[in-house]
């Protein structure tokens, strides 16, 4: 676990946005989904955010690193050589069960919290930063329920796991505030809990509230509650870079523009407060 990079403010790149974020204010970096990026055949429009400098990061979703089998050698090649053509200065991944015995669940699922999990987390993790040219970063997810054996609450599980491989963190704000409303976690006893020193960057994101259980979808607008979470977070450390997500329902460039204001904003503020 070394220093990170600073990011400042960024936006999910996506093909159906592309000249969208080519031309919003405030973009100082992007993230594309490894695996909708082809890394002998960039897209148009990352090759041009590349040449201005723009960085961009790969996350990945089909490692599977939380299952009970090690991550495939195929998907971990690619995974490199999509972040080598993308001069990335970091990869990330999600920490959650995806497959079994070549099964698909089809969904980002949660791993068990024991103490064996963590064990065979910990091997998983090993494995990929030892193909990986650059560090690795891993994302808690946002979970709607949670295994009846569990012995950690996450942010252990996530602390132990930074321990024992050394790799960043990429703590999703909204997926904690996920956890809060589905779970009644704790979200600042959880914040208190974490490795704050291993933050490589922080997803923001929007969704809904439907019987009482609250959805990410990635297709609604910013909340307080996740923005008042970011501020939570900037008070006990200055992340490296904030990223939002936004993955279906596109609203106009303006409104865009105007959740990444919010969230320089909240940036911002965090930084009067510290001086």
């Amino acid at each position: 676990m070394g220093t990170w990079p600073g990011l400042g403010v960024g936006i999910g790149w996506r093909e159906e946005i592309d000249v969208v974020v080519e031309r919003l204010p405030g973009v100082e970096w992007v993230e594309v989904v490894a695996e909708n990026v082809c890394p002998g055949h960039l897209p148009v429009s990352l090759r041009l955010l590349r040449e201005r400098g723009v960085p961009v990061v790969p996350h990945g979703v089909g490692l599977g690193l939380g299952g009970a089998e090690p991550p495939q050698r195929g998907r971990l090649e690619r995974l490199g050589r999509v972040a080598e053509a993308l001069s990335a200065p970091l990869v990330t991944e999600h920490l959650a069960f995806v497959r079994s015995d070549g099964v698909e669940a089809g969904h980002l699922l949660p791993v068990p919290r024991t103490r064996e999990a963590l064990r065979v987390v910990a091997a998983n993790v090993r494995i990929a930063q030892q193909e990986l040219a650059v560090p690795l970063a891993l994302e808690n997810i946002a979970a709607h329920f949670a295994w009846p054996d569990d012995e950690l609450t996450e942010a252990q599980f996530l602390a132990e796991l930074v321990e024992r491989t050394g790799a960043g963190l990429l703590l999703d704000v909204a997926n904690l505030h996920t956890g809060r409303v589905n779970l009644g976690v704790d979200v600042l006893a959880e914040l208190d809990r974490l490795p704050l020193e291993a933050i490589a960057y922080v997803h923001v994101a929007g969704g809904r509230l439907a019987d009482g259980v609250w959805y990410d979808t990635h297709e609604h607008p910013l909340t307080e509650p996740v923005l008042r979470l970011l501020a939570e977070l900037c008070d006990r450390t200055s992340p490296p870079g904030v990223l939002l997500e936004r993955d279906g329902n596109y609203p106009p460039p303006g409104e865009l523009a105007d959740e990444l204001g919010a969230i320089a904003g909240v940036l911002r503020g965090a930084a009067c407060h510290a001086r």
